[in-house]
């Protein structure tokens, strides 16, 4: 089954949408013009491959003449448990073709283990240890993208500083596990991992971000913040974003080199861990 596909909100927006369709008699290319995507994109979100967006509902609400019905069930469908910033952002990451992510600091949240994912939501203030809970099987839930077979995975391209391998986060036991995991996801097809050595000064050092490239619309960003990140619909700030990450790519090791420093990596945080 694909991610999402058991989601019963991601359930119920389907089957409205189905359901008013069908009522008015309306094929999903007629459908599909009325709101300016395409035909595959209301099979897909009818079929819960796809998530809809914020924009893709509200056309929906004005098509069927709805009073915000669409709108609400998306809303629900990104009150899972992310950051309020992160939230908007969630269905183009999971109905992204391809993901652009840099990061300075820490590991991608599509690449981190349990433990890893703990020790850093522990650190955020005034949390209760059910919503820590909530936030990691939230976090952990995202990757199940990675391991999909219909429709295929995204190309994701991730660019680390490597300060990211040698932050201590929740002691070397983790941070050991850690570097095997995302070794291991270094050596998938459709995985490249880059690293920009340490001493190497970038323009990334102000900020992590992520890039989603879709059919519709072409590119979505993520910003992250210390207030949980922000999601820009901004088609210039997202071009300008893109050719930043191109910029960063270049500084940074090959796909190869930088698998040799993870695994460099792993091994020292092993040997910490066996003191």
């Amino acid at each position: 089954m694909a991610p999402g596909r058991d989601d019963p909100d991601r359930k119920l927006f389907a089957e409205e949408l189905k359901a008013m369709r069908q009522q008015r008699g309306w094929k999903r290319d007629e459908l599909a013009k009325m709101i300016n995507f395409s035909e595959s994109t209301i099979g897909n979100i009818e079929a819960m491959y796809r998530a809809p967006t914020r924009q893709q509902a509200a056309l929906l609400d004005k098509a069927f003449d709805a009073p915000g019905t669409f709108a609400r069930l998306e809303e629900r469908i990104r009150g899972v448990a992310f950051s309020t910033g992160f939230r908007p952002f969630y269905p183009y990451e999971q109905a992204a073709l391809t993901l652009k992510t840099f990061q300075h600091t820490l590991v991608p949240g599509l690449f981190q283990t349990k433990d890893y994912a703990r020790a850093i939501l522990e650190t955020h203030p005034g949390v209760s240890e059910q919503v820590v809970q909530d936030r990691v099987e939230g976090r952990i839930s995202r990757q199940a993208m990675l391991n999909r077979t219909e429709p295929a995975p995204p190309w994701l391209w991730a660019v680390l500083d490597e300060h990211v391998l040698n932050r201590d986060i929740g002691g070397p036991a983790v941070m050991f596990a850690q570097m095997e995991r995302l070794a291991e996801l270094a050596r998938r097809p459709r995985i490249n991992i880059q690293v920009i050595p340490g001493d190497r000064p970038h323009a990334g050092l102000l900020g992590a971000f992520v890039l989603a490239e879709m059919d519709e619309p072409p590119v979505m960003l993520h910003l992250e913040t210390g207030f949980g990140g922000q999601t820009v619909e901004h088609p210039q700030m997202a071009a300008t974003m893109v050719v930043l990450f191109d910029t960063l790519r270049m500084e940074a090791l090959t796909g190869g080199a930088s698998l040799a420093l993870i695994e460099e990596a792993a091994l020292r945080w092993k040997e910490g861990s066996e003191t």
